[in-house]
């Protein structure tokens, strides 16, 4: 059994010594490779500045979704985009109009966003109330006795 012993702790001490001389002369190398950082961001800045205007309308058909302005007698009239039931329609005195009333050839002030390349109009104000614009109609009756 001594010398079975024996043995074993020599055939240790053997493959422990090979082992310790392999690991020794192996040689080692790290390689680091840093590649440049790619840094790519595409974002989409839209702006949402309201512009002041004014014109006159130049088209107006009820239920389309756009109207006509003209800002000079000169230039070339803009479509404009509109909702009635996002855009506000009001009159020089701040009261709410509504869109029954407007039509062709009427002086305005007009908010609008642009939006891509359409032109949104969120506030419409009338310069005059209307009164001036509402047609009124009077009949005179005479009656002989």
């Amino acid at each position: 059994m001594k010398q079975n012993r024996l043995t074993t702790l020599l055939a240790a001490g053997a493959v422990s010594a090979i082992a310790l001389t392999s690991a020794f002369a192996q040689t080692s190398s790290t390689t680091t490779t840093t590649a440049p950082a790619v840094t790519s961001s595409s974002s989409t800045t839209t702006s949402t500045s309201t512009i002041d205007g004014t014109g006159t309308i130049t088209t107006y058909t009820p239920g389309s979704d756009y109207l006509m302005f003209r800002t000079t007698a000169s230039a070339e009239p803009a479509r404009y985009y509109y909702s009635p039931k996002e855009t506000v329609l009001v009159d020089s005195e701040g009261a709410t109009v509504d869109w029954k009333y407007v039509r062709a050839d009427m002086p305005v002030k007009y908010t609008y966003v642009k939006e891509g390349d359409r032109m949104i109009v969120r506030k419409i104000t009338l310069e005059k109330p209307v009164s001036y614009y509402e047609k009124t109609t009077t009949t005179t009756t005479t009656t002989k006795p």
